[in-house]
């Protein structure tokens, strides 16, 4: 048993103290399992499902664009994705100030493939722990190379869906399809990905959640003493007795024995390794195996279950749980604001975004006519999933408007058209006039108005003809 204090997979020595959990079977296991391997098979699937002819889940980071539900997002939509990221954070703290870790036990990527996938393929190959089982492979003496090849190619595997979340399937069929010459880079990557899961579930596995992850570290801020933990009750369990707990004719001023009977089965099923019975700790992901091997204990011994539950701190100690707490209804209020907000901002986009660019140069200049030139830039980007031609005209029908370049923009993609704005010299008053520029497209009923203020004569602060 470790001191408290020190890390569960540390020996007193500083050595790794190597985890092989029991497995504990129960009513918990069970559910946690059927949604691991129902997560494992939405994982696998999703990007090969498609809504309007796009995928429902595609990070193409290279191109800069985000397919969600088969909507494209652009790199230009920060206004969402400042949205998007504080409406993430702020669910983290809402649900974990409800439920606790309860997202580490259940759903967490590192937990599901763990647990569910490749602890059981060592067990396979090496025998359950704490038992003096063998396998064929043990008496062969390839346990260790037959299990780490396994490994290797459930992650090569596994590399390659997860990297089709950023390049799309259509590029994983051709990397996988063709000699890896062809594609160095894409091969390097699915190599790389699948070096860092056979790392990760090979050897550094339960580290990640104690040493790497920062979310246990957290679980201070995040928690009160009403948020759902898994704790043992120790009003309960103690004094412990070794054996089985019986309850004996003692004075008034001694207590019978609690129902722990120090079995240690609760700590030798723990996946990082703890002893819930020390109270909360970051280590403890609440993944409930404990509950679960203390249940069967329990139910051997003829004693209720829930030594070792689902609860709150304030339940443990004997207070009332809240269920109604101040942070819990200011992060509702604020979540309601952003989720509208971001709903908001997706239904009234608009299939292009239009933008005056900083100018450059000169800022006027007059022609023989007398009329006076301003240059100016407009960056355009198309949203649509069809390339389109734009026009630029402007309000008063004096002023001419002249694209510098072919005002096509291809889809999903953006210019920066120049443009020459032409006006005569009535319209200026103190050296500047105020026009409107109306930017269209015909093909998706587009109109976009663009106010802009030209230079001319008069203008004190820039001489006529030169740079601003």
């Amino acid at each position: 048993m470790r001191e408290q204090g020190n890390l569960s997979t540390l020996n007193d020595d500083g050595t790794r103290r190597w985890l092989k959990p029991r497995p504990s079977e129960g009513a918990i296991v069970r559910r946690r399992r059927a949604l691991a391997y129902l997560l494992i098979s939405i994982f696998a699937a999703l990007p090969w499902l498609r809504i309007n002819d796009k995928p429902i889940l595609l990070l193409n980071i290279t191109a800069r664009e985000f397919t969600v539900f088969g909507f494209t997002y652009l790199a230009t939509d920060t206004l969402l994705l400042a949205f998007v990221l504080v409406t993430i954070f702020l669910s983290v703290f809402a649900i974990t100030a409800v439920f606790g870790r309860l997202w580490c036990g259940w759903a967490c990527p590192q937990t599901v493939y763990l647990e569910f996938v490749f602890r059981p393929l060592e067990r396979f190959f090496e025998g359950k722990p704490g038992k003096s089982t063998s396998t064929i492979f043990t008496r062969l003496g390839i346990a260790g190379p037959a299990k780490f090849l396994t490994y290797a190619v459930l992650s090569f595997f596994l590399a390659n869906i997860f990297l089709s979340y950023f390049v799309g399937t259509d590029n994983l069929i051709l990397w996988v399809t063709r000699p890896p010459f062809e594609h160095p880079v894409g091969f390097t990557l699915v190599v790389f990905v699948t070096a860092m899961m056979l790392f990760d579930f090979g050897f550094f596995r339960e580290q990640l959640c104690i040493v790497a992850c920062p979310y246990g570290r957290f679980q201070s801020v995040l928690l009160d003493r009403d948020s759902l933990i898994v704790g043992y009750d120790p009003a309960r369990g103690e004094p412990r007795r070794a054996g089985k707990s019986v309850a004996l004719p003692l004075l008034q001023t001694e207590r019978a024995s609690g129902d722990c009977i120090d079995c240690s089965m609760c700590v030798t099923t723990c996946p990082t390794g703890i002893d819930i019975r020390n109270g909360l700790q970051l280590e403890c992901i609440h993944c409930a195996q404990c509950v679960d091997a203390c249940d069967s204990v329990m139910h051997k011994i003829g004693k209720p279950r829930g030594l070792i539950r689902y609860g709150s701190q304030n339940e443990f100690s004997g207070q009332r749980k809240s269920l109604m707490r101040p942070r819990l209804a200011w992060y509702g209020l604020v979540l309601g604001v952003l989720i509208g907000m971001t709903s908001w901002w997706i239904v009234s986009r608009e299939s292009a975004d239009v933008l005056l660019l900083n100018q450059t140069g000169l800022t006027f200049t007059r022609e023989q006519d007398g009329s006076i030139t301003n240059h100016r830039r407009i960056k355009i980007t198309n949203r649509a999933e069809l390339p389109l031609a734009f026009s630029v005209t402007c309000s008063d029908p004096t002023v001419a408007v002249r694209p510098v370049l072919d005002p096509f923009v291809e889809p999903r993609k953006g210019i920066a058209l120049p443009i020459l704005i032409n006006a005569p010299p009535s319209i200026f008053e103190r050296g500047k006039a105020r026009i409107i520029l109306v930017i269209s497209s015909t093909q998706i009923d587009f109109k976009h108005e663009l106010h802009v203020t030209l230079q001319g004569p008069g203008d004190t602060r820039t001489p006529q003809g030169t740079t601003p």
